[in-house]
């Protein structure tokens, strides 16, 4: 089932993992993926719950219907509920009835409010959203033509990145000098740009909130991989900046080129995702 899900599905997931840390759950919950679709994907919420500050109006529902405890290491692995593996398989069935290939947010949708009884399930019902009205107006909504899944046409780049991201947790910058290409740039999370002589002369200090024990990579979504070329972002966790103690999400945007040789990365650019 999870080969199925979009990119964007992937990443409500993440978030959701996000959410119960940050309250302090040992367990994620429906409300956690609520507000993992509400942070993700802005255009469904939109369509079905409307303009306006929806997503600060449910978060302070769910924050009076739970008790905030103390904030739990991302490092520390948080189960999902019985109703939360429901919502999934939920999410499964809706997309086989509209005859869709993929497992998108908009499944996610579908999969909360059939979870009767949850949370999540009771803040979308009173907002007068039912499974039948969201499944009919989807029905008559074209599937997207471009819902990316994780597929690779080239098993080769993807590879040269896993690689390149294990290697960031195990060698020295020396060790990893194959891995990029004659021309290329890093540009760091305060927007500085390196080139590859200044990498390789800061490369300890660079990458080291990527080299820690519990900084932990996502590739997010595949945004280009045709002949020649890969493109790709990746998520970390943990990636702790001293200046910046709250942004422990990062988002590396990576570019490969085929080269001689095989893939090289041709850029590197980093951004910081600041907590909600």
């Amino acid at each position: 089932m999870f080969e199925r899900f979009t990119e964007k599905a992937r990443r409500v997931v993440f978030f959701a993992r996000y959410e119960a840390s940050e309250y302090g759950s040992p367990y994620i919950e429906t409300e956690h993926l609520l507000l993992g679709l509400l942070r993700e994907d802005k255009p469904l919420t939109k369509m079905f719950l409307g303009q306006g500050g929806i997503q600060a109006e449910i978060r302070a529902e769910i924050e009076r219907h739970i008790t905030r405890k103390e904030r739990i290491a991302t490092s520390v692995e948080i189960p999902i509920t019985v109703d939360c593996k429901k919502v999934l398989s939920l999410a499964a069935e809706e997309s086989e009835r509209l005859g869709h290939r993929h497992i998108g947010t908009e499944h996610f949708l579908l999969g909360l409010l059939g979870t009767e009884g949850s949370l999540a399930a009771r803040l979308l019902q009173a907002r007068g959203l039912t499974a039948a009205a969201v499944r009919e107006r989807l029905s008559k909504t074209p599937a997207p033509q471009d819902v990316r899944v994780q597929t690779w046409q080239d098993p080769d780049a993807r590879l040269k990145l896993d690689s390149f991201l294990a290697g960031l947790k195990s060698h020295k910058g020396q060790g990893l000098l194959k891995f990029f290409a004659h021309n290329t740039q890093f540009i760091d999370v305060f927007g500085k740009r390196w080139n590859r002589e200044e990498i390789f002369k800061g490369f300890e200090t660079l990458f080291a909130p990527y080299a820690k024990k519990n900084a932990t990579p996502l590739v997010e979504e595949t945004l280009a991989d045709v002949r020649g070329l890969f493109v790709a972002t990746v998520l970390w966790k943990n990636a702790i900046v001293a200046s910046m103690q709250r942004t422990w999400i990062h988002r590396m945007s990576v570019v490969l080129i085929r080269e001689r040789e095989g893939w090289r990365i041709l850029l590197i650019h980093v951004t910081a995702m600041q907590p909600l």
